[in-house]
This record gives structure tokens, C-alpha cells and sequence, in this order.
């Protein structure tokens, strides 16, 4: 049966979820997780969450999926260590440096790859498992053949998204809100501005990026029929009443093994959505159709009593047990009670007696038994063993029902035995003394001209589609290597195209390869390239340059999302590499907003989205008819070199995107120091600012 994973920002709405049917929860303790403008939950807190699920039988996923400081990582591993110590059952995680530092601190806490880490494909699971994963949570974006594929195939158990919100970004890959408004949807402080207005022209008239919720209320019966372990409701930031409501109606139908009924889908929309719900991506149907904003609508009140009365009005009966009883004469009367997971408890009362008028009878007390009200178990069978002519009044049968649920409620609530490690950052690498060598990266061909390669730049990246459409450019000066870039999203079905031009390349001579996606590094390793890893892979931290390398990349592009004394104070054990020039991509999306535009496609022509403020953003085309949305401003340092010179890096990046083959020489040259040109506007970027 799939397991009904919810949502939980209070300890109310742990009572909302676990009451509606919830097999499991979702929640923060500590500062580290993707919503921390929730009510994150204090140690006390956990532990109840903890032990009021395991009563129920439910299981409790502590979620840690931001990216982490070095200086973050030691509080973080307290909390993971206290988190394992109390009972969690598996933590979500999106850095792998918290992955490495996982293994030190709590090595028995199951791990599960949260979606913040972009797993879209075969490879990106098998990655995972080779982690020590054992669960992945796949992107949102893919479609249902895609699902079917990775659940058919995948070494771990797969979790799936199934309703609430849908960025309009892949998770991870999001860096909107952290260039624009300095709060980093990696470091759990998304301010959404993708739901704010935008348009195509002067006036940012519309809602492009706004996408309505998911909901596959619908397919359950699809998705277990794939193997998908676990579905996932969004909402840690919902009131308890929308868990209530939207737990309910899943809980109900995965139980009686149907679908939700059309009223109950009308509830689900009343609860919350954003102009109704969209199953867009996981029909493989994408298009205009599936965006929608929120509208101001009348709380239901109605509905919202109703799902408060399910967790403040009694107790679900969720957890089937078995009870024994013996009585004989001479001996005390015994009870046991045993749990599905063959927990036994046996309680012993007093010595029944010789019956004067009504003995007692099999059928008496297994209804004496039965009252289980008020507890969070129901009798679900009955082993009584009672001899003729004895009699035990019915209050002493009631005690020892009593007390054997709540030995058996202790036993439940057990801690399990876990071990626990400290945590050791490891040795420190001096950092490069060297100045960063020039690296360019470009977006078409028609960038890569002569009079740009005789600038010399160390290493010039090409996409992949382009550099296969072009083998000529792959003999370059000496002294610089032409390297190729794959895409940051390839799902399965795109992957023999991808493997063929990468074999094409490979022939031609080319040995290094820009990877920004999990997915996409034992391909690469297993045709021979030099594995180069790209901004993608979100490099945050120490820990997790020390994880990347043990996976043998050779180089890292550190996140643009770190300030330089950050990256300054980064244990540099691969070469690493910062960008420098360029419009940063702030978000690269599955849905076509330039053909919802027009519905049909104009890739090649000037895309440009404007915001209230009348910032203009690029649009491009990414492989696989998928969009980047490029950055108003573009990132300039040329003036302030000595700033990033002397903080141990072995390459400086240039990234082009819009830039014309005489801009793309132009801003060369300003970086080597061989003119005086500055742009007219221009962006600092992250580096001197904190993220939250």
C-alpha cells in the first residue's frame, strides 16, 4: 500500500495528519530546513511528535534539506545526532556535505534525497543509493512514463509529490529569490516571487511563473500499480484544518483502494488552490493550462469544523491488536496484548472466583476487551481462554485492559538504539596562493570566435548539443582545452540522444565534461571525461567538496550564493571555480513559457519578461525545449579582482549567455586587463551581501 506522507508545521497539525490516516510526517527541528519560516519544532517538541506518532504507528521524517556554512555544519550535526536519538525515522537532505557529516554524527538515521536535490532520472537514484540513500523524492516536473521507468528500475524506494504547491523552477535549481531579494529558496527563505506579476512587454500584466497546484487525486491507483513507495502532500506552512482535510481525502482513498470522489476533490479545492489544480506535467500536457494565481475566496468555514473535530474530539483507532486472556482457577487472571509489529505485554490481576450466580463467559470478556475507546488502538482479534464456573468482576477485566495498553503504549514510545558519532570537519588544505586562471563558458556556438580563442583562455565550455553540431571547434589553440557542458535536466528518454553526442565529442578528442546535475556523473566518468562539476551541484560547503571528491569530480563551481570570505575559508581538496561575469540563471523550467506566450515556438528571438518594477529578465532556451530565466543585471568584478583573487581558487569564470562574439572579446579582454570597459548596469552579485 503507498505510504500517505503529510505535512507538518505545529504540533496541531501532527495531531491533524496522524489522525486523518497519515502513515508518516514531515517536519523541521532546528534552523535547517526548506521552510523556515514554519513553526519549527523545539527539542520537547520533536520528542512528543516522535513518541505521539510511534504510538500510532506512524513514522516522523525530520527534514534538513538546505544548504549549510562550514560554520553551520557543527549545530546542524547536534541536531541530526538529538533528531536520531529521539526516534526519528529517516531525515531529508539536499547538501552532501550534510550527507558526509550524516554518516559521522547518526550512521543508523535512514537518509532520503529530498527533491531540493534536482533527482529527475535514473542515474540521480542510483547516485543516491551509492550515497547510502534509501529513498529518493523525484522532481515534480516528470511525467508519468518517466515515473514508471525510474520505479521499474531504481535500487530504493521512490516518494513522489501528489498535491500542493509547484514551483515554477526545478527544486534546487531556484536562485530567483536569493539574486533578487537576498532570501535563498536553498536556505529555506523562498519569498516566492514567481507568484508576483510579470509581463512580456512594458507592463508586467500577467502571472507567467505562477503555476497552480499539483494534485494527482486521480492517479493513486496509477502510482501504486508503477511502485512508488511513499506520495507526498506539500503544505508545512497550511493550517492544521487544510492537513486535516487533505489527508483525509487521500488516507481514505488509498485505504479503499480508489479514487477520490468528485466531492471530495471539491473539498480539496476549497481547502486551498490557485484557480483549481493541474496534473500538467505528469500527463506529459504542458501549456498555459496549467498556471493560475491565488484568489481571494471565503474561509470554509463549515468544512475547517469539521476537520477540526477529527484530532480535538477523540481518538482514531488506528493501530490493530490482538488480545489474550487466561483464567483459571487458583491463578491470577492474565491479559496480553500484542501489536502488529509482535510487541507483546502481559499483565496479571487478581485470582478469580468459584461464580455464585453467572459465571464468566468467552464472549463477556472479549467485550470487555473491546472497549478500547479512547486509546489509539482497536481490538482486532481475541485469544480468551477461560474456564467453567469462575467469576472476576468486570472492573478488574477493565484494569488490566487498561494497564496492558499502556505498557504496550510505553514499548511503543521506546527510543531505538542508535549510535552517535562526533563530528570531525577533517583536515584543511591550504588554499592557492596563484591568481585564478580564465575559464569561458558560452551558450551557442557562434560565441566561440577566433579572435576570442587567441585571448587564451584556460578552458573554454560548450553545451554539448552545440559542440556536437560543431566538431570543428573542437581543436582549439594550445594552452586552452575545450570542454563540453551537459545539460542541467536530461530525464531518462533523453538520455540516448545525449550519450551518442557525448561519444561524438569524446572521438573527437575532448576530455573534460561540466556536469550540474547528480544524474549526469557516472555517465560521464564511464565514457572517460574529466569530470568537471558546475554550479548545479550547489558546492556550499567543505564537507561537500570532500564528497565530490571521493566521487572523483576534478573541479567544483562553487555557488554563487556564498559571500567571498566564505569561499575564502572553503577547504579547497579539488580545484574549484567561481563565475565572475555574466547573468546568473535564476531558474530553469519544464514548462515552455515562451510558446505559452504565443503558443508556438520563438527560441531564437530576443525573449524578455518584465517585472512591476520594470527589471527586464532574458528568457533562453535550455536542451530539451526547456527554459532558463536569466538574470536583470549582469554580474561584473573585473574592477574588484584583488577581492577574489586571493581566496584560493583555481579558475575564474566568464559565463555568456546573451552576449554578441564581439561582446563576448570585449568583456575577455577587460578581464585580462587589456582595456577599460565597464557595462552601463551591472550587479555585484551575492558576494558581498548575506543570503539569508
Amino acid at each position: 500500500m503507498l505510504e500517505l506522507l503529510a505535512p507538518a508545521g505545529s504540533m496541531e497539525a501532527v495531531a491533524a495528519a496522524i489522525q486523518n490516516g497519515a502513515d508518516a510526517v514531515y517536519l523541521g527541528y532546528g534552523d535547517f530546513n526548506a521552510r523556515r519560516n514554519a513553526k519549527n519544532f523545539s527539542r520537547e517538541e520533536f520528542a512528543a511528535a516522535v513518541s505521539y506518532c510511534h504510538v500510532r504507528g506512524a513514522k516522523v521524517y525530520l527534514t534538513l534539506n538546505t544548504l549549510l556554512t562550514d560554520r553551520e555544519l557543527p549545530r546542524a550535526a547536534d541536531f541530526a545526532a538529538e533528531a536520531s536519538s529521539l526516534g526519528a525515522d529517516a531525515v531529508l537532505v539536499q547538501d552532501l556535505g550534510v550527507v558526509r557529516m550524516l554518516r559521522q554524527v547518526a550512521p543508523d538515521l535512514p537518509v532520503h534525497a529530498s527533491t531540493q536535490m534536482t533527482i529527475h532520472n535514473l542515474d540521480g537514484v542510483k547516485l543516491a543509493a551509492d550515497l547510502g540513500m534509501t529513498r529518493a523524492v523525484l522532481s515534480r516536473e516528470l511525467s508519468r512514463d518517466q515515473i514508471a521507468y525510474i520505479c521499474q528500475h531504481s535500487p530504493i524506494e521512490i516518494e513522489v509529490f501528489a498535491h500542493g504547491a509547484l514551483c515554477m523552477c526545478y527544486s534546487g535549481q531556484c536562485f530567483l529569490s536569493s539574486v533578487i531579494g537576498g532570501r535563498s529558496g536553498n536556505r529555506g527563505l523562498c519569498a516566492q516571487p514567481c507568484r508576483l506579476n510579470y509581463g512580456w512587454g512594458d507592463k508586467a500584466d500577467s502571472y507567467p511563473l505562477s503555476l497552480k497546484d499539483l494534485s494527482l487525486a486521480g492517479y493513486l491507483r496509477d502510482l501504486k500499480k508503477m511502485g512508488v513507495t511513499c506520495v507526498k502532500l506539500e503544505g508545512r506552512m497550511k493550517r492544521p484544518e487544510y492537513v486535516a482535510v487533505v489527508t483525509g481525502i487521500f488516507s481514505r482513498a488509498i485505504h479503499e483502494d480508489r479514487e477520490p470522489t468528485a466531492e471530495e476533490i471539491n473539498q480539496l479545492q476549497a481547502a486551498f488552490s490557485r484557480q483549481g489544480f493541474t496534473q500538467g506535467y505528469y500527463l506529459d500536457q504542458q501549456g498555459p493550462h496549467m498556471f493560475g494565481v491565488r484568489q481571494e475566496t471565503k474561509e470554509p468555514k463549515e468544512l475547517f469544523a469539521q476537520a477540526r473535530g477529527t484530532y480535538q474530539n477523540g481518538e482514531a483507532q488506528r493501530v490493530p491488536v490482538t488480545f489474550y486472556a487466561m483464567l483459571r482457577p487458583g491463578e491470577p487472571a492474565r491479559v496480553g496484548v500484542k501489536d502488529p509489529e509482535g510487541r507483546v505485554v502481559t499483565v496479571e490481576g487478581p485470582v478469580p472466583e468459584e461464580a455464585r450466580t453467572r459465571p464468566l463467559t468467552t464472549e463477556a470478556i472479549e467485550n470487555q476487551l473491546a472497549r478500547t475507546g479512547g486509546t489509539p488502538y482497536r481490538a482486532d482479534r481475541m485469544r480468551v481462554l477461560v474456564e467453567e464456573g469462575l467469576s472476576l468482576p468486570l472492573s478488574a477485566l477493565n484494569a488490566l485492559r487498561r494497564d496492558a495498553l499502556d505498557g504496550l503504549t510505553r514499548e511503543r514510545e521506546a527510543l531505538p538504539r542508535r549510535r552517535t558519532g562526533a563530528y570531525h570537519p577533517g583536515a584543511r588544505y591550504e588554499n592557492r596562493k596563484e591568481p585564478p586562471v580564465l575559464t569561458i563558458s558560452v551558450r551557442s556556438a557562434e560565441q566561440v570566435s577566433r579572435e576570442l580563442l587567441e585571448l587564451g583562455p584556460a578552458m573554454v565550455y560548450l553545451p554539448l548539443e552545440e559542440l556536437a553540431a560543431h566538431p570543428e571547434l573542437a581543436r582549439v589553440p594550445e594552452g586552452t582545452v575545450m570542454g563540453v557542458t551537459l545539460p542541467r535536466v536530461a530525464w531518462d528518454r533523453e538520455y540516448p540522444a545525449m550519450l551518442e553526442q557525448l561519444r561524438q565529442v569524446r572521438e573527437l578528442g575532448v576530455t573534460d565534461a561540466l556536469v550540474g546535475n547528480l544524474g549526469m556523473i557516472e555517465p560521464v566518468k564511464e565514457l572517460g571525461f574529466t569530470l568537471r562539476g558546475d554550479f548545479g551541484l550547489e558546492v556550499y560547503n567543505t564537507q561537500a567538496v570532500k564528497e565530490y571528491k571521493r566521487l572523483g569530480v576534478s573541479s567544483l563551481t562553487l555557488s554563487f550564493e556564498l559571500k567571498f570570505p566564505q569561499i575564502r575559508d572553503i577547504s579547497k581538496t579539488v580545484d574549484t571555480e567561481l563565475i565572475t561575469y555574466g547573468r546568473l540563471p535564476l531558474m530553469i523550467m519544464e514548462n515552455c513559457i515562451i510558446k505559452n506566450r504565443k503558443n508556438a515556438c520563438h527560441c531564437q528571438n530576443t525573449n524578455v519578461l518584465t517585472d512591476r518594477k520594470g527589471a527586464r529578465f532574458p528568457v533562453v532556451k535550455a536542451p530539451g525545449c526547456r527554459n532558463e530565466l536569466l538574470n536583470s543585471q549582469t554580474l561584473f568584478l573585473a574592477d574588484k579582482a584583488a577581492d577574489y583573487r586571493h581566496i584560493g581558487l583555481w579558475a575564474q569564470r566568464l559565463l555568456f549567455t546573451t552576449e554578441s562574439p564581439q561582446e563576448c572579446v570585449q568583456v575577455t579582454k577587460r578581464y585580462l586587463e587589456q582595456n577599460a570597459w565597464n557595462p552601463n548596469e551591472y550587479t555585484r552579485g551575492l558576494y558581498y551581501r548575506d543570503v539569508e
